[in-house]
């Protein structure tokens, strides 16, 4: 299946991270950090494919080498909470060979980032996958947040622009210092560059699923930006899809089975009452018109020619039944013209964003309470790693020991967040999880019963309009245009 995926983070000394050793981990090599005095070694990692340098021109050489490119990073960023490189996480497609993709990612980055004049390092990953389980290649790109000048040396990440008066002076603060503003020399880090980046990669994999030939396409726009709005599944994992595929039904594949059938049944509506909305915008003028049939008059005269069509009493016995059901339909909800019929399909059209937007606010919930027992289990497992880090007074010790941990105190803060949300005073309870989970539930049955009563009104809605247009359709102009009585005299 066609995926897009592109995120960019940092890599921070400030949370313990080092360039040698996220280096080290994405190319699966042993590497030696000059900064820290410590060896990273991931030799034994498994899903490592393929991994390269990619140098602009006027890159020395020799950091064609990843020891001495990242030790060179480490060595000219001295601050303690610096900024070292860029990373990249960019999905591949299991529609193309390992050689197409591997092309695929290295033009991408010569094209986009080398011709920036940006040092790249990436490494192509294709994990070990579950019997039954989707592969999931992908590749990581490293690039120094500090650029390289035209003469080999480490450049400026930013650069001083100071404020001018109105005639060319640099203007003082009241302490009578120069007021200035701190600006990135390059666009490598800025929004408009990461869409650009994202956008390009969508392009690059369309277009080479158009030359192969393939259907598949991929959309570098969020679902709330392509417009499509619909609830988000869960990750469910190879262990839970290889249960799933053996007939065991999961928490985890019952919840996406919730979300997926509640997608459906909530854009059947809404495309439901997108065209019949459309429909009246385009007859609304005309069946406006005084001298046109109104609605019931336009639904008799349909089932008045299917009646003079049908072939047995049984099947007018029903047309009556049908009509006499759509005229109390009408009734019951106020619809007895063009206007009304139209305030009453928006109403339900607002009704449904408004289910949705409780249902978007339930579903992240019910997914936080999913990740509370593992959070827990994770916070009490890792809670003596957090006291020590607290507990270590000299800033070095500190520092080392943190980033010797820094996987694990990642996991540590993460599940404290998540915890600290739903339990401020900091006491778990398993029972109230239970109970709030069993209570959006509920919340989401009774929402499925409206969206579904909604979805009966749509589709008697949609045979009025199926009728209505009939009706017209066979209505003689002289029906629609002849003159009253009244006008026939003032004639």
């Amino acid at each position: 299946m066609a995926l897009f995926h592109l995120n960019v983070t940092q890599i921070k000394r400030s949370k313990g991270q080092s360039a040698i050793a996220a280096a080290a981990y994405r190319a699966g090599e042993k590497l030696y950090s000059e900064y820290y005095g410590e060896t990273s070694d991931y030799t034994k990692k498994h899903g490592v494919i393929f991994s390269e340098i990619l140098l602009p021109a006027h890159a020395p050489r020799e950091y064609a080498d990843r020891q001495t490119l990242w030790n060179a990073v480490e060595k000219v960023e001295r601050g303690k909470r610096a900024q070292l490189a860029y990373s990249f996480d960019i999905a591949l497609q299991n529609e193309f060979s390992l050689d197409e993709n591997i092309a695929l990612a290295r033009q991408f980055l010569l094209e986009h980032f080398v011709s920036r004049g940006m040092v790249v390092d990436f490494a192509i990953h294709v994990p070990d996958t579950e019997p039954g389980g989707i592969s999931n290649p992908h590749f990581h790109v490293m690039a120094p947040i500090r650029p390289i000048e035209g003469n080999g040396k480490w450049g400026m990440k930013q650069r001083r622009v100071y404020e001018l008066d109105e005639n060319g002076i640099r203007l003082l603060d009241a302490e009578g210092n120069y007021i200035f503003n701190a600006v990135p020399t390059t666009d490598w880090g800025s929004p408009e560059t990461l869409e650009y980046w994202r956008e390009q990669w969508a392009a690059l994999c369309n277009a080479k699923f158009e030359e192969k030939g393939l259907p598949e396409r991929i959309d570098h726009r969020s679902y709330e930006r392509q417009g499509v709005d619909i609830l988000p599944t869960i990750h469910e994992g190879p262990s839970v899809r290889q249960m799933e595929a053996k007939g065991i039904r999961t928490d985890k594949g019952e919840f996406n089975r919730w979300i997926k059938a509640t997608n459906g049944l909530i854009q059947s509506i809404r495309k439901k009452i997108a065209v019949l909305l459309d429909w009246l915008k385009e007859t609304k003028e005309e069946l406006s018109k005084p001298q046109t049939p109104d609605l019931i008059s336009l639904l008799q005269i349909y089932f008045n020619q299917r009646n003079a069509s049908a072939y047995s009493q049984k099947a007018r016995a029903n047309n009556l039944k049908e009509l006499s059901e759509i005229i109390t339909f009408l009734q019951e909800n106020g619809i007895t013209d063009v206007e009304s019929l139209e305030a009453f399909i928006s109403e339900r059209r607002s009704i449904v964003d408004e289910k949705k937007t409780q249902l978007d606010i339930q579903t992240t919930e019910m997914k936080d309470l999913q990740k509370l027992p593992d959070a827990w289990d994770t916070y009490k497992r890792l809670k003596p790693v957090a006291d020590k880090v607290r507990s270590i007074k000299f800033t070095k010790a500190k520092e080392k020991y943190k980033a010797e941990h820094k996987a694990e105190l990642n996991q540590f803060y993460a599940a404290n967040r998540l915890l600290t949300k739903y339990f401020p005073d900091g006491k778990y309870n398993s029972k109230a999880i239970q109970s709030r989970y069993a209570a959006l539930e509920q919340q989401h049955d009774a929402t499925y019963s409206e969206f579904k009563a909604i979805r009966a009104e749509s589709q008697t809605l949609w045979k009025i309009k199926s009728h209505i247009d009939t009706a017209r359709k066979n209505i003689e102009p002289i029906q629609i245009n002849a003159p009253t009585q009244k006008q026939e005299k003032e004639i």
